[in-house]
C-alpha cells in the first residue's frame, strides 16, 4: 500500500507490526512510536508530528475490534472510509462477470463503463453525461476523505481525574476547549473531538487526546481504590479517636479504633476513581503507628511493660 497526502494507507505498516499482531504488541510499537515522535521533542520537526498524529490514527483503529476486522476484511480503509466495491475507483482495469470471469471495462469493445451497467441493470443506472447516480446512490464513489486526526497528550493531576474535574487543552488553533473526564479515566484513555482535526476534501478530522494521569505523592491508585499511608501517634494507635485524613475531595475525619496496630486497614466508602458503569471506588487508608525517638518515659514504661498479648508469646517464641 502507497500513502496519498494525509491519507493512512496500511495501520500496520504505520506501526510496524504484523497483520496478526497482538493488542499488546500494538500498544508496545505505539507507545515506543509515540515516545519517538512526540510533538514536544520535535518542534521543529512538522514531518515528526504529522507522522505522529498518523501513528494515533493507526493505533486508534486496530485497538478499536470492530474496525480493525472491517479493515481485515478491505470494506474500510486506513481512514475508516469505505473501500470502494468490487475494486471500483482505484484505477484497475478488470471487474466482474457475473457467473465467474472477467472482462475489459476499458476496451473499445465493450463501450463505456456506464453503458455495461446500463445493460446489466437497467436504464435507471446511468443518467445524463456518464457517472453513477439515481438508482445506484452514489455506487462505486468512495467519499472524499477527512482532514488527518491530530494527536494530544493531556497531563491531568491524580486528584482532578479521581474528581473528574473538567481540564483546559489548548489546541492547534489556539482555541481552548473544558474537557469533561469519562468515568472511569485511566492512564492511557483516549477521547475523540470531533471535527478538531486537520481540513480536508470531506470535511475535519479528528482530535485524539490521550490521558496522562500524573503520580501522587501519597496517594497509589488499585483499580478504583485509592490507597493511603496514614500516619498516627502512640496514643491515638493505643486509645483510639478521631484523625484527618486527606482525600482527593478535601479532608474527612476519620475514627480510630483502640489498639489498633501498624498495617490495620480502615476503609473510607466513596472516595476513590468514578467507576465506568456508576459508583465509586474507595479511599484504603493503612495505619502506620509513628514512635516517638528517645523518648525516656515510653522506654521506662516498656522496660516495665509485659505484653501479654506478644504473638510471638502465643507462637511459643
Amino acid at each position: 500500500m502507497t500513502k496519498l497526502g494525509n491519507t493512512l494507507a496500511d495501520p500496520y505498516a504505520t506501526l510496524g507490526v504484523a497483520r496478526g499482531a497482538t493488542e499488546a504488541d500494538i500498544k508496545k510499537a505505539y507507545r515506543k512510536l509515540a515516545k519517538e515522535l512526540h510533538p514536544d521533542k520535535n518542534k521543529d520537526n512538522p514531518k515528526a508530528t504529522e507522522r505522529f498524529s498518523q501513528v494515533t490514527q493507526a493505533y486508534d483503529l486496530l485497538t478499536d475490534k470492530d474496525k480493525r476486522a472491517r479493515f481485515d476484511r478491505g470494506e474500510i480503509d486506513g481512514d475508516g472510509n469505505p473501500a470502494a466495491p468490487f475494486g471500483f475507483g482505484g484505477g484497475q482495469q478488470s471487474g466482474f462477470r457475473p457467473g465467474g470471469g472477467q472482462f475489459d471495462f476499458g476496451g473499445e469493445a465493450n463501450g463505456d463503463l456506464g453503458d455495461i451497467f446500463e445493460g446489466l441493470f437497467g436504464g435507471g443506472a446511468r443518467r445524463g453525461g456518464g457517472g453513477f447516480s439515481g438508482g445506484f446512490g452514489g455506487f462505486g464513489r468512495r467519499p472524499a476523505p477527512k482532514g488527518a486526526n491530530v494527536a494530544y497528550r493531556l497531563a491531568v493531576p491524580f486528584e482532578d481525574a479521581a474528581r473528574l474535574s473538567p481540564q483546559r487543552i489548548t489546541l492547534r488553533d489556539g482555541k481552548t476547549i473544558d474537557l469533561k473526564l469519562p468515568a472511569g479515566v485511566e492512564d492511557g484513555t483516549q477521547m475523540r473531538l470531533a471535527g478538531k482535526g486537520e481540513e480536508g476534501p470531506g470535511g475535519f478530522g479528528d482530535a485524539i487526546v490521550t490521558i496522562e494521569v500524573q503520580p501522587h505523592r501519597f496517594y497509589e491508585r488499585i483499580g478504583d481504590d485509592i490507597r493511603l499511608d496514614l500516619p498516627i501517634s502512640l496514643s491515638e494507635a493505643v486509645l483510639g479517636g478521631q484523625v484527618r485524613v486527606p482525600t482527593p475531595d478535601g479532608a474527612v475525619m476519620l475514627t480510630v479504633p483502640k489498639g489498633s496496630s501498624s498495617g490495620k486497614v480502615l476503609r473510607l466508602k466513596g472516595r476513590g476513581f468514578h467507576k465506568k458503569g456508576s459508583g465509586r471506588g474507595d479511599l484504603l487508608v493503612t495505619l502506620m503507628v509513628d514512635l516517638p525517638v528517645d523518648d525516656d518515659a515510653l522506654i521506662e514504661f516498656a522496660k516495665g511493660w509485659r505484653d501479654k498479648g506478644n504473638p510471638r508469646g502465643r507462637m511459643g517464641v
